[in-house]
């Protein structure tokens, strides 16, 4: 216990927020002897007189009777957790939960979240705020892992788990101090907790909740750049997406944007995960295909969506089936599956493109039949001529085709200037 009470004091000492974050970590090296440093009917005791003890040898003093209180029930929360984890040999992480759950909100007094709200903890104190969340959010999905693997269809600490960590957001949110010392510093961190809760919930709604929350209170925030930039491009990336979701492909694809241009040179797994949505969305948008050059570096990326490119530029229908219907799994996980299967219409497309462009001089009046022969050949399926002329009104509502179906001749009417309009692809 001592060497843990002593980086309390020393992380005060030097306003080090992250060395105090470590005083409640899962990976603290420290835990194992913190678990065995005392006994469930002497915790209390025990941790309030050695908490004492440093504040003592402190000069000034750290924190009053009540700071002290507040810490006090921190760690003997944080006890309960390193207990759990430690003293048998088998984790019940039911148990490990409820520690974390105490120690993030409450219990007699407080712990972290009421820290923040009723014993003034300072902005450079955040760090264990975020500590606290993100072990709350992981220990409650083991939780959960554990009664599902049991048979129990249920997900009831994570979504309690929520509950808490959207009390934390409010903290932040709602906190009035002046911007130098205020806990809205710590909005984004929290918010992007938030968002990752609800889409392992499944709880995009709730994304939205947080999301309007923001927006009412954006005159008193800082300006979003003034924020670390890790947390800012986890922000837009998690935009981007709820954007994406919502078929608002323009807006996901600012978002997404945003993020890909802030993200770390070198942090490839998070640029794989924006270009995951940032390729499909720029398919809808822009027209725009991924070049070799920026697929190279992402192998699964490459392998995903470099087939697709080629199918694309060929007019080839049953390859772009073939590989859609091959990736379906992974697609329908990553929730893009819809959204790629809206690119096979720029794939027809293009295959029209390529009859209008083998037509010679009659290019401004085709055969339907020719348009026919083509879907047929390219897709592997006989289809009716009604069928390619739906295919045909299709692309000309959509501005891919500039000209009009005579039925009575069968034949296909093109502009004589810019028939296909440049889609980019």
């Amino acid at each position: 216990m001592e060497s843990l009470i002593r980086a309390w004091r020393l992380a005060h000492g030097e306003e080090n927020g992250k060395l105090l974050a470590s005083t409640i970590s899962l990976t603290n090296t420290d835990l194992e002897e913190f678990a065995y440093s005392t006994n469930s009917a002497r915790v209390a005791e025990d941790i309030f007189r050695a908490l004492e003890y440093e504040n003592n040898s402190t000069r000034p003093k750290i924190t009053n009777k009540t700071g002290l209180e507040a810490w006090a029930e921190v760690y003997v929360a944080f006890w309960k957790v390193a207990q759990a984890l430690e003293r048998y040999d088998e984790v019940e992480w039911g148990q490990v939960f409820a520690g974390m759950k105490d120690m993030t909100q409450y219990v007699r007094f407080t712990a972290v979240i009421r820290g923040f709200q009723n014993s003034g903890w300072e902005v450079w104190q955040l760090e264990i705020l975020y500590t606290a969340c993100k072990y709350l959010r992981y220990v409650a999905i083991r939780a959960d892992e554990a009664k599902r693997a049991a048979g129990e269809d249920t997900w009831k600490q994570l979504e309690e788990a929520a509950r808490v960590i959207n009390r934390a957001f409010n903290v932040c949110l709602n906190d009035r101090a002046e911007l130098a010392q205020s806990r809205k510093w710590g909005t984004y961190y929290i918010i992007n907790i938030l968002f990752k809760t609800y889409f392992k919930l499944n709880a995009i709604t709730l994304s939205k909740n947080i999301l309007k929350a923001l927006v009412a209170n954006t005159t008193e925030m800082p300006d979003l750049l003034s924020f670390r930039t890790s947390d800012v491009v986890t922000f837009k990336y998690y935009c981007g997406v709820i954007a994406f979701l919502d078929e608002d492909y323009f807006k996901a694809e600012e978002h997404l944007e945003m993020a890909y241009r802030l993200c770390h040179k070198d942090a490839q797994k998070n640029k794989e995960l924006i270009l995951t949505y940032l390729i499909p969305t720029k398919l809808l948008t822009r027209r725009q295909l991924p070049s070799a050059a920026l697929l190279e570096p992402y192998p699964s990326l490459e392998a995903v969506f470099l087939p697709f490119t080629k199918c694309i530029k060929g007019g080839d229908l049953r390859g772009y089936d073939e590989n859609l219907a091959k990736g379906e799994d992974w697609f329908v996980k990553k929730r893009i599956f819809l959204t790629l299967e809206r690119g096979r219409d720029i794939t027809l497309r293009n295959l029209f493109r390529k009859v209008y462009l083998s037509a010679g001089d009659s290019k401004t009046r085709i055969p339907v039949d020719h348009f026919r022969a083509a879907v047929s050949w390219k897709s592997g399926v006989d289809v009716e001529t009604e069928e390619v002329e739906c295919f045909l009104a299709n692309m000309m509502y959509k501005g891919y085709i500039k000209g009009y179906i005579s039925r009575e001749r069968g034949m296909v009417v093109l502009s004589g200037t810019n028939a296909f309009p440049d889609t980019g692809v």
